[in-house]
């Protein structure tokens, strides 16, 4: 019996096209597998970005609502807070308007008592000394431009009486008249084309009004901080 037998070999476009079948199937198959990675790929990058999103999202609100909050709660806090201490600034208010009315009663009295003593003292002085009143006449004669004509010297009446009494001498170097309208210590200079009051109470009033004006600019200066 003969082992060998006969082989016939297919057809050649019989396997050109089976060839074909075959490399057409693993590029179908490639394709396949490449959407699939795709559509894989493409659901978990989905996934973790809305993850992520929502994640960030939700920590963001935090943040904002967790500001919001901070701030709605200061002002809250605020509010309470002027509520509570208006009371107190309108009573610090009142208390430093009574500082400062009675800073400014007990100045003018310390001024009305100033000025009352001294008119005491230039009383007493005038009585004593009655020619003085003539010094400010000599005084206020110097720092004025000289005058022609007679000046006249106008004195209270008893005043006048006294200095042609005690000082004849110099008492004869003016025009003196007596005026009953003037009170002690008061004199005028009068001549053609002036009439000067320089008596004792304008100068004693510009003396009080100076004090005056001290007392106030030292009251306005911020006390000195005490020792702790």
């Amino acid at each position: 019996m003969n082992p060998w037998r006969p082989y016939r070999f297919p057809p050649l476009l019989a396997a050109q096209l089976a060839t074909q079948l075959d490399a057409g199937s693993a590029q179908a198959s490639a394709a396949d597998g490449f959407r699939q990675g795709m559509d894989l790929g493409y659901g978990e990058g989905y996934a973790s970005g809305e993850s992520a999103g929502k994640q960030a999202g939700f920590d963001a609100g935090l943040a904002a609502g967790r500001e919001q909050g901070r701030r709605e709660a200061m002002q809250q806090v605020l509010a309470q807070f002027d509520g509570a201490a208006r009371p107190l600034d309108a009573a610090t208010a009142a208390m430093e308007r009574c500082r400062v009315d009675y800073q400014s009663a007990l100045r003018e009295d310390v001024i009305n008592l100033v000025a009352k003593v001294a008119r005491q003292v230039i009383r007493c002085e005038l009585t004593l000394k009655p020619a003085q009143i003539l010094d400010l006449v000599e005084e206020t004669l110097a720092a004025l431009p000289p005058r022609a004509g007679e000046v006249e010297i106008l004195l209270n009446s008893e005043e006048y009486q006294r200095i042609r009494e005690l000082a004849p001498e110099r008492a004869s170097r003016w025009a003196l008249r007596p005026d009953s309208t003037l009170a002690q210590g008061e004199c005028r200079i009068r001549s053609a084309d002036s009439d000067i009051d320089a008596g004792c109470e304008q100068r004693l009033g510009a003396c009080v009004e100076r004090l005056r004006e001290q007392l106030s600019a030292d009251s306005a200066l911020p006390l000195p901080a005490g020792d702790d």
